[in-house]
């Protein structure tokens, strides 16, 4: 199975001017991108609460996807969690996809009222919430669910999403690597914490674990978040022309069977992004369709 290569724009929930993420939405949504991620941090001060801001921009878009990148499981109970994205779900017409992840900055998240978890304790935390997920998300009657960090106890679960929506993994460690390929739908990492000098390994273990699981590890949404700034030519990667950045994607693409990329403009949001919609993104596609 081989997935379409999707295109997306992240975009920053800052309130400072309240209607800005609105506007960079409609925008993306407008030229053509596939995708809008939003960042969840509750504690972050200059941010609206995201799943708020996302079901918002779900209203207010007619194609684009959105997705929590990734939704701050610590500060969101998975059952609840679970609920509110089947119901994003059914709303948009399934625009949305949940992205999820361990957690950090554990002393903001105890700052307000969450758990302070070490990095194992984390990781079971977030192998459990995606059973609970899933049971949440399964259309039975009555679902229990006994784990160390979370319990269902005969709920009821409802509504049922659609079959397209799924759990995308930011990971990067390899038990977190090894857990996306066995239980989720797809992985979310950052170019600013996995480079391309290591991506082609973390791939190889995420298709590992995929196999070992019986899965087809093609059909995983492999999604590239990049930092950067398209400009004048430089030797840093992602960082350079708008015929640099054709070609280093075009290269990710082939050389690590990424199959989706969203960009995080490092200044000048609002024409970065149209930039990369508009004259990246365009020459792109033609390059790996043919």
């Amino acid at each position: 199975m081989t997935l379409p290569v999707l295109f997306g724009a992240n975009i920053d929930p800052t309130w400072q001017d309240p209607h800005q993420p609105r506007h960079l939405a409609r925008s993306a949504d407008e030229s053509g991108l596939d995708l809008v991620t939003v960042q969840d941090h509750p504690y972050q001060r200059a941010f609206y609460d995201t799943w708020t801001l996302i079901s918002y921009l779900a209203a207010t878009t007619q194609r684009v996807t959105i997705v929590p990148t990734v939704a701050n499981l610590p500060l969101r109970p998975p059952a609840v969690l679970a609920k509110s994205a089947a119901s994003l779900d059914i709303l948009s017409g399934g625009r949305v996809q949940l992205g999820l992840g361990a957690g950090a900055f554990w002393d903001a998240i105890a700052a307000m009222g969450g758990p302070r978890r070490d990095k194992k304790e984390a990781v079971d935390a977030l192998d459990e919430a995606i059973e609970v997920i899933r049971l949440m998300w399964s259309g039975q009657r009555s679902v229990r669910f006994d784990g160390s960090h979370y319990r269902l106890s005969g709920v009821h679960p409802g509504p049922a999403p659609s079959p397209a929506l799924g759990i995308w993994l930011g990971a990067y460690g390899p038990r977190t690597i090894r857990l996306t390929g066995t239980k989720a739908d797809g992985w979310m990492p950052s170019l600013g914490f996995l480079g391309l000098d290591r991506l082609g390994e973390a791939v190889a273990r995420l298709h590992a674990a995929a196999e070992q699981a019986g899965r087809d590890p093609h059909a995983l949404r492999k999604v590239y978040n990049l930092n950067g700034i398209i400009g004048s030519e430089s030797p840093e990667p992602f960082q350079g022309s708008i015929r640099q950045w054709t070609d280093q994607l075009v290269d990710v693409v082939q050389r690590f069977g990424m199959n989706a990329f969203v960009y995080w403009p490092n200044d000048d949001h609002a024409r970065q992004l149209r930039i990369f919609a508009e004259q990246v993104v365009p020459e792109v596609r033609q390059a790996i369709t043919g």
